[in-house]
């Protein structure tokens, strides 16, 4: 394995409102050896996703920054290359977080085996990972989805807010999306089913969300913030719940917005009107992960529930297609394909 290079993208430096270039940086080293129970794993897939701007900030959050010379941190797909470890043989395919570079070697812990019979292995860290499992506990257990919810989801045509989209239609509920460009709209209604999609760059988004849900709205799945909470909150009934699973619109901010301070009346709404506004991380629900690989993937299986990956080559393209990712410039999961996928068909 020492002829094998391993680039990588590393952290340079903390990132001050949207990240630049040069808070990055591409090293070469060489591919790291197995020692006595450890494996070598390539990276196939590299899982792009909007909560990774926040591990790049200094201080205090829910899960460990990353610091000044680490590997960006990612959820990853690859593929055993070397193998000391009984649990694993060269060849296997795993899903692992192994981080924005080409090689990694790990010692299994966290490391689960795909089998690429039951479903391309890209979906580990999609419709069938990380972002699907967030749609289907924040929807069902921390929003507690009820009989008769009128629901709305930010983000409709992404990762995640099409899976939640997607299960309540099929629980039977109406639901209505806010996405970005035409394209993302009409494929959230017209592919994905939902009821209705506004735009959250029309200069009405307010009257048209107003106009799409004429009963208010019972459960709202926040992954945008901004001016797509501010329209949503007028239109929560009474009892609504809303799982709070992203902020995009606010994660490159340096300081508070300007306007009238709105936090008064956040409160009395949800004094009144007696709301849940509840964050959630994932992982908080892992006893639920086996509920969600049966019932999601059954829905795929039966054609029920489709997903869209958004797919771009060459680890070279991780930073700027981050960065349009935080732009709202990808239309699907993102995917940066690292290295050759021998299941997928050529």
């Amino acid at each position: 394995m020492s002829n094998l290079t391993n680039r990588q993208v590393l952290l340079n430096a903390h990132p001050v409102g949207f990240p630049v270039d040069t808070d990055f940086k591409m090293v070469e080293t060489p591919a790291p050896a197995p020692a006595d129970g450890d494996l070598l794993i390539r990276t196939i897939y590299l899982s792009l996703d909007p909560y990774m701007r926040g591990r790049m900030n200094q201080g205090p959050s829910y899960a460990t920054g990353v610091e000044i010379g680490d590997v960006m941190t990612a959820g990853t797909v690859g593929q055993v290359v070397a193998s000391k470890n009984d649990n694993f043989a060269e060849g296997d395919f795993v899903l692992c977080g192994n981080g924005w570079q080409e090689y990694a070697v790990s010692d299994g812990q966290g490391v689960r085996k795909l089998d690429p019979t039951v479903a391309p292995i890209s979906t580990a860290v999609g419709v069938l990972g990380m972002p699907g499992m967030t749609a289907y506990v924040g929807l069902l257990d921390v929003g507690e989805l009820k009989d008769g919810d009128n629901v709305v989801v930010s983000a409709a045509s992404g990762a995640v807010g099409a899976v939640v989209g997607q299960i309540a239609k099929i629980k039977g509920h109406r639901v209505v999306g806010v996405a970005g460009v035409q394209k993302k709209c009409d494929y959230v209604t017209g592919e994905l089913g939902f009821d209705a999609c506004v735009s959250h760059r029309s200069e009405t988004l307010a009257d048209d969300l107003k106009a799409a849900c004429p009963d208010g709205i019972d459960l709202y799945f926040e992954n945008v913030g901004g001016k797509v909470f501010e329209a949503v909150v007028p239109l929560l009934n009474d009892f609504a719940r809303v799982p709070v699973c992203g902020r995009i619109a606010n994660y490159n901010m340096t300081e508070p917005p300007s306007g009238p301070n709105q936090v008064p009346s956040l409160m009395q709404r949800t004094l009144v009107h007696r709301l849940m506004i509840r964050g959630f991380i994932v992982y908080d629900r892992a006893h639920l992960q086996d509920d969600f690989l049966r019932e999601v993937g059954g829905w795929i299986r039966s054609g029920q529930l489709k997903y869209r990956e958004d797919i771009v080559e060459g680890i070279d393209n991780a930073v700027r297609t981050f960065q349009g990712l935080l732009r709202g410039e990808n239309f699907g999961k993102q995917l940066v394909q690292v290295s050759d996928d021998p299941t997928r068909p050529a």
